[in-house]
């Protein structure tokens, strides 16, 4: 008998008794492939351990890192969808109102950055002033007439607000398909015109529609602080986007996302809760004559009381500057700097528009504040004394200054106003005064845009002037408030 693996008489190397049993990977009876039993084993592949993310077969940073991103996102996802249901906003339906916000949001944003590229950056630096001019004439000022006529009408609808609201998603969509064919035309204007009005329009809608799906252990101003929050960083994201789209694409193709923007949220709004079309025991408010509170005043409305009216002047005020910086910034960095210095200075300024805002929101959400009354008043203060330093000091720094501090003031402002009128306004009442207000705070925007306008592109009068509205109309409103505290009586409490 021959040694294991030595030639047998054919001069064929017989095999020894381990490399005729089964080796794992091989069927049954198969003989192991040539070389014998060890380099046998080497070429059969062992099954890999079951992970949760199951690895490439030849590893690379490049896979690796695709990995890590794709679970960090997933992440995030969650935790994202996760704080949008949290406090029990999943069961009311205060989570599709988030999501259709941050996505109206988005929209908005994609919509000013494709009005941005062909108002200021497309045209050549003296036809820019006549541009936003124009833009201004055909969209705000109409808007400025027909606000109080939408306002009321959007008011009194008592059913079927999820259509509405879908319909401000709908056609905003349609006429981004319009602005789309025609972003290098007149006819982008008609169409813009369309789009600001119903993004108005979603506004009071959105107003109307919070104190429906408030959770039962959930403020106002939480929630509406939440729906901030969410808004602001979707907006920062998608005009990043759009802007990069616009610049690697061209308008259409930015236009284009925009139309599927709000089509995703019109199909979001749609699957709102059915009891947001219920408005059984919603009375009308007024927002312009104060009384007190629950009193029919001498259009069939109920007014606020003082205190309300009071704090939502302020917070119009300060809404006004918001108008004023938004125009008067891209006016003046492109009609004084201009080229792409001009274009990061205006990115500095929006940036810290958006800062303020974000971090107003959130100490607001966090704050527990027992008199929201001097929050407003004080706000008002902030923003006329950072107008004068920007008047008396003016520079781009200041400049960068005053819109951090607008966006902060006008963030904790509205939380102030908000936190009023859940404490002073009857539950029957919250819906029209949440409407009627942002009718009215949509108006002063106007009226800021309007003047800055209308200003030389000199930063120290246009902030002189700035400053002086501010201090004359807060001056105004607290002699207004302490007058009318005087002459009414004491709040008679909840309206039955």
């Amino acid at each position: 008998m021959n040694p294991p693996g030595s030639a047998g008489p054919s001069g064929a190397r017989s095999l020894g008794p381990e490399a005729t049993q089964p080796q794992p990977g091989l069927p049954a009876g198969r003989p192991p492939p040539p070389g014998g039993s060890a380099q046998g084993r080497r070429a059969v592949r062992r099954p890999r351990p079951q992970t949760d993310t199951m690895l490439p077969s030849k590893i690379t940073v490049t896979r690796v890192a695709a990995i890590r991103t794709r679970q960090l996102t997933s992440a995030a996802v969650r935790r994202v969808n996760a704080a949008s249901r949290a406090d029990g906003a999943g069961d009311s339906g205060l989570t599709g109102l988030i999501w259709t916000h941050a996505l109206n949001v988005a929209g908005d944003a994609l919509i000013a950055v494709s009005l941005a590229g062909t108002l200021f950056f497309a045209a050549a630096a003296g036809e820019q002033r006549s541009n936003v001019a124009l833009y201004l004439l055909v969209t705000m000022a109409p808007f400025a007439v027909v606000a109080p006529i939408i306002g009321p009408a959007l008011d009194r609808l008592q059913r079927g607000r999820r259509w509405a609201l879908a319909a401000t998603m709908g056609g905003r969509a349609v006429l981004a398909w319009i602005m789309a064919s025609n972003y290098d035309n007149f006819a982008l204007y008609p169409a813009a015109f369309g789009a600001l009005v119903l993004s108005k329009s979603y506004g009071v809608l959105r107003g109307a529609v919070v104190p429906r799906v408030l959770p039962g252990d959930m403020t106002l101003v939480t929630a509406n602080a939440r729906l901030s929050i969410f808004g602001i960083i979707t907006g920062g994201v998608f005009a990043g986007i759009g802007a990069g789209v616009a610049a690697l694409l061209g308008f259409s193709w930015e236009l284009g996302l925009t139309v599927v923007v709000f089509t995703a949220a019109g199909i979001v709004a749609l699957r709102l809760p059915t009891h947001v079309d219920h408005s059984e025991g919603e009375l009308p408010a007024s927002v312009l004559i104060p009384g007190p509170t629950g009193v029919l005043t001498g259009r069939g409305r109920r007014s606020l009381g003082i205190r309300v009216v009071t704090a939502l002047r302020g917070v119009a005020t300060l809404r006004g500057l918001t108008g004023f910086l938004t125009i008067f910034s891209p006016f003046f960095m492109q009609g004084t700097i201009g080229g792409v210095e001009g274009t990061l200075a205006l990115g500095a300024i929006a940036g810290a528009a958006g800062l303020g805002s974000f971090t107003g929101t959130a100490i607001g959400a966090r704050a527990r504040v027992s008199n929201p009354d001097v929050v407003v008043l004080v706000m008002t203060g902030i923003a006329a004394v950072a107008c004068l330093i920007a008047a008396f000091a003016f520079s781009l720094g200041t400049m960068v200054a005053v819109a951090l501090a607008a966006g902060v003031t006008n963030a904790l402002g509205k939380h102030g106003l908000d936190a009023i009128i859940q404490r002073d306004v009857p539950e029957s009442l919250r819906s029209s005064a949440f409407a009627r207000s942002e009718t009215l705070l949509q108006i002063t925007w106007v009226f800021g845009g309007a003047v800055a306008i209308s200003l030389p592109l000199i930063g120290w009068i246009a902030f002189t002037v700035a400053a002086a509205l501010i201090v004359t109309a807060t001056t105004l409103n607290v002699i207004s408030s302490r007058k009318r505290r005087g002459k009414v009586p004491a709040p008679p409490g909840h309206v039955a």
